[in-house]
């Protein structure tokens, strides 16, 4: 897939801009704060329906502006389309692809696939589980429709349980009668998720052992593996039916522990990903360098897998990664970015990449070749 052009109007400090992008390597530069990563947020918006800066959509329309306007053109292995996003204070956004309504956020999600790689993503191996179920759910969502589906039924039942759990005391009677009805509805999405996250993090694993290797030298021997909230063999979530009744189980064993908390205490939301390097929590006593390593390995091993799934290379987007990575894993990055679109915001001008240059000035951006 490629990016050829997005239009954007009053998103973030953007008044009116049109950028058209190459097939290959583009350049982002100029200094902090005048729009670089603000465009690479709305292309990202285009894509995922979401912002990977922000939980409120409204943050991003121009300050004095009353709406803000994204319009994505984009080829794939059919020909060129087209990727619309509106939104208006106060309303519901506004979403069109090629020119017709979508009813649904989750409709346009893996029409122009892309892969993010930011400074926060080389956090995603020493940080907590929420930030490891964050990547898997971005990188699922784009291949499988189904899974963004059933995660977003998930959050509707786990918000519903939750108030349950807070209600009980004050009302024990509308608990004992639902509770069954909710704690069902959960274990069934739980196992899709599941199901989905395990047979990802199986293609995951050998790839950024590839990967990795090839970065090192094959020196050290990096292991992911899936670790579902009820800790028991992942081998169980092959299996959709035993995975949602060992949830369902679970979810109706505890209930005074849950209440004392106020909140679902097992379920999809608690899953994780161990991240293991040489036999050792990579978390805990791998190097920075190594951490680093790792997540750069798997932001390109997700890329991978995007590819062989679905038959085509996604837009990669970098984000000010090449300034947090030495010359070694620069030089490595360039090298494997070679052959697919490549966009990438940068304060600096000599990188080990080239291709078009955009320069950014006060959200304003002037092309030119390097």
């Amino acid at each position: 897939m490629i990016c050829k052009r997005i239009r954007v109007s009053d998103f973030r400090n953007i008044q009116s801009a049109e950028v058209s992008f190459d097939d290959g390597v583009n350049l982002l530069v100029g200094k902090n704060a005048q729009g670089k990563t603000n465009l690479l947020e709305a292309i990202f918006y285009a894509s995922l329906g979401k912002s990977f800066r922000t939980s409120s959509d409204e943050e991003m329309i121009r300050f004095g502006a009353e709406m803000f306007e994204i319009s994505l053109d984009y080829a794939d292995s059919v020909r060129e389309q087209n990727l619309t996003v509106r939104l208006l204070k106060g309303k519901r956004r506004r979403i069109e692809h090629n020119r017709v309504r979508l009813t649904k956020v989750s409709e346009a999600v893996g029409l122009f696939r892309t892969v993010l790689f930011c400074p926060e993503h080389l956090s995603v191996v020493k940080e907590g589980p929420g930030e490891r179920r964050s990547f898997l759910d971005v990188a699922i969502s784009q291949l499988y429709p189904a899974y963004l589906r059933s995660l977003q039924n998930y959050n509707k039942v786990l918000k519903q349980r939750n108030q349950l759990l807070r209600a009980a005391g004050e009302d024990p009677k509308t608990f004992k009668e639902t509770i069954e009805f909710w704690s069902a509805g959960l274990a069934k999405e739980a196992a899709v998720l599941s199901g989905y996250r395990k047979r990802y993090c199986d293609l995951l694993d050998p790839k950024v052992k590839e990967i990795f290797a090839e970065m090192t030298g094959g020196g050290e021997v990096p292991k992911l593996c899936y670790e579902p909230s009820l800790h028991r063999e992942a081998e169980l979530f092959e299996d959709e039916e035993a995975a949602e009744q060992a949830y369902f189980e679970k979810l109706m064993s505890n209930h005074e522990r849950e209440i004392a908390a106020e909140s679902t205490l097992w379920g999809a939301h608690k899953d994780d990903v161990s991240i293991d390097l040489n036999g050792k929590a990579a978390r805990m006593f791998a190097s920075q360098g190594q951490q680093r390593s790792l997540a750069l390995a798997i932001k390109l091993a997700e890329g991978s897998i995007c590819e062989e799934v679905c038959h085509e290379m996604p837009a990669y987007l970098l984000d000010d990664v090449f300034s947090e990575l030495d010359a070694s894993r620069r030089a490595y990055l360039a090298e494997k970015i070679v052959g697919r679109q490549v966009i990438i915001t940068t304060c600096e001008e000599n990188l080990p990449a080239a291709g078009k240059v955009i320069r950014v000035e006060n959200g304003e951006y002037f092309a030119s070749f390097a």
